[in-house]
This record gives structure tokens, sequence and C-alpha cells, in this order.
């Protein structure tokens, strides 16, 4: 049994302690005092079945605080999980916590090999290991689906480590790999720059597979053709394949844009155009969405969830905000409808919490999935949604 101090209770961090707490000793160290009052009582402060199903037995070996002194004492691993936002003014992402932890972990506990799982520049374990002068630095990319991050760490689709290492990597992955319920995962110890390139690279081509099959929605609304029909021909090709190709309002969430503007970043001074059209298409779409409805020149447009799909809590960057705010700008009247939110006011639009009041009212709906809350106002609803799918 391993002794694993995990920092950062959001869904990566959190996914990663239950996991492991599965079978190893997880010290799970959180600065947020709700959060961690949440999970001291079983409760999850996040959205995701498996997480809260084992939240609420005695199945794991889990210990919450705020004390990172102690709790990461004799850790043989500390894995990093804080959140690096996208700073467009430094056009970089704010790495500003995970140097805090580096920090404190050199302190704490100076035997523990520290695995950053938040998503970083390229180059940044390297660089950082020769600030901080540790060899005790590596990096190993998530590839989670926010409301399904346990599910997705129980049944990976692979397991990366970016080390200098190797052993310490074959270590790490293999904890990961005996929590795993899924047989034969593929594993790959590889150095952290390409790591860190690997993660950067995988998100932006999921960006770019949603903002080609949005664009080829944008062209068949222009011309008069039926998108689905174009969709379900193209993707009978076994090569594109029959999945992630339904429209959308655009790509959003928590990853995919801030990974894809630190990829364009990290192109600098590299001969490229397809890594910033990703980006610039998805700012397009928006437009183009946002247009549509202006074209109808409703007098009160309702936003029907502002969360990304269903199942989730984070409406963080979604698609649906961005043709809300150009909806706004034209002085169209905005009413907002979601569940999650404790305000009254959303981006200065009152937030109706009476769906039938919502649905009366409204002469546009907006909803970037259909939802069957909205079947008895199908003629009000305005949504790019063709295959019911995520």
């Amino acid at each position: 049994m391993a002794k694993i101090c995990v920092v950062g209770a959001g869904y990566v961090g959190l996914s990663l302690a239950v996991l492991l707490a599965r079978q190893h000793e997880v010290h799970l160290v959180e600065i947020n005092p709700e959060k961690v009052q949440l999970l001291q009582s079983g409760r999850s402060p996040i959205t995701d079945a498996d997480i809260e199903h084992y939240l609420s037995t005695s199945e794991i070996n889990l210990t919450v605080g705020s004390d990172a002194k102690s709790l990461m004492a004799d850790a043989e691993f500390i894995i990093i999980a804080t959140p690096t936002n996208y700073d467009p003014k430094l056009n970089y992402f704010d790495v500003s916590s995970v140097d805090a932890v580096v920090a404190e972990a050199l302190q704490y506990a100076p035997q523990a090999e520290m695995i950053v799982k938040s998503t970083l520049p390229v180059g940044y374990t390297k660089e950082a290991s020769a600030r901080f002068n540790t060899t005790k630095l590596h990096f190993s990319p998530e590839f989670l689906r926010e409301g399904m991050a346990l599910h997705d760490n129980l049944y990976p689709s692979r397991i990366i480590v970016g080390t200098d290492h190797p052993e310490v990597g074959r270590r790490f992955a293999e904890l990961l790999k005996q929590a795993a319920l899924k047989d034969d995962v593929p594993c790959l110890i590889i150095p952290p720059t390409e790591a860190e390139s690997v993660k950067l690279f995988s998100n932006t081509y999921l960006a770019l597979r949603i903002s080609f099959f949005n664009e080829l929605d944008t062209y068949a609304c222009k011309k008069g053709l039926s998108t689905k029909a174009i969709i379900e021909g193209v993707c009978l090709d076994p090569r594109i394949g029959n999945f992630y190709n339904n429209p959308s309002f655009g790509y959003g969430g928590y990853c995919l844009p801030k990974d894809t503007k630190q990829l364009r970043a990290n192109f600098e001074h590299v001969p490229s155009s397809l890594i910033g059209a990703i980006v610039e298409s998805n700012s397009v779409r928006k437009d183009f969405i946002a247009d549509s409805i202006i074209d109808m020149h409703p007098q009160r447009v309702g936003v029907f969830r502002l969360i990304m799909k269903s199942g989730s809590d984070n409406f963080r960057q979604s698609s649906i905000q961005g043709v809300m705010k150009r909806i706004k700008a034209k002085g169209i009247e905005v009413v907002v409808y979601e569940p999650l939110l404790k305000e009254d006011r959303f981006f200065n639009s009152r937030v109706e919490r009476d769906l039938n009041k919502f649905k009366q009212e409204c002469d546009v709906i907006l909803t970037n999935r259909a939802a069957p809350e909205l079947d008895d106002v199908k003629e009000k609803v305005y949504t790019r949604d063709l295959f019911h799918n995520i």
C-alpha cells in the first residue's frame, strides 16, 4: 500500500484521490473550506455519480484537509491537480498554483515524487525542474470528461507519464493501472515535454473535429441543405467515423478553449495556420449562431441551461454564453433558466426559476442540446443538436 497525497479537489484531483483511495492511503489537500467540509461529511462538491457513490461508502481510505504540511508528510507520490487558467494578457497558462505546490512539496516532503496532472504549457516541467533544482517533478496528462471523471479513470483509454526517469514513470503508471477496472490499458512513458504536447494536441484535435462539423453545419444552413444528411454520408467513411460529429454552438468548457489558446501560443515562431484557425473558427461559429437568432427579430430570448452537457454542473466558458453576450450586445432582452444558479441575475440578465413561466414569456429559446423539458414548445426552440448526443 502506497501513501499518496493529492492537491486540489477539482474533478481531476478528486477523481484520482477516490480512485487510488480504493487501494492505498490517500490524503487530499484542498484550500476551499466549503469543499473540505463537504468531503469530510462524505459528500462530493462536484457532480459525478461514481465519486458520489464511493464518498458515501466506507470503501475508500481517504483523508481530506487543508494542512499541506501534515497531509504531505511521508508521501511517496504527490499528485498536483490545481487549476491552470489561461491568461489572455500573458498569452500563457497561469501556473502559479502549481509552482506554489511544488515549493510546498519540496519543503514538507522532499522524498516524494511530484506528478503534475494540471494542464501545462509545453516545456514547463523541464523549466520548473531547473528553477526548483529538483529531479522529482514529472507530468502525467489526464483525459477525463467532467461528470464522468472517475469512470474515465476506472476505464482509461491510456496512461501516459512524462518523465526523464522511466523507473518513476513505470511505478506511477502501475499505480493507476492497478486501480483501473479495465484490462490491458496502454501505458506510455515518454519525456515530459512530449507528454505536455500530447495533452494540448489531443484536446486541440477534439476542438478541431467539433469546429469541422460546426462549419459543415454553417455551410449547410447558409446553402439550404440538410446538415444531417451530409454528416451521415461523410461519417460512413470508416476513416472518419460516426462519432463526435453533432453540431453545437461551439466548443466550450474548462479545457478546450484554454488548451487550444495555449497551443496556439506555443506555436509562436513555428510555421502554422491550422491551430490558430481552430481558435478563430469557434468565435466565427458563435457569431453565426447569434446572427441567426438576431435575424428572427425576437423581443425576448430564453437561454435554457448554461451547462455544457447533461449530467454536468459546470458552465465555465460554455459556448451558449458567448452566443448570449452577442445577442445582448444588439439590445435584445435575454432571460436565463439555469437551476444551478443561486444568483437572480447572470451577466445582467434575469434568471427565471419557473420553467413554465420561462417557456411562456420567451419568443425564442436557445439550447445547445435538445431537452425533453422543451418538447411542448418545440416551435420556439433553436438548437443545432441533430443527433441528440454529446
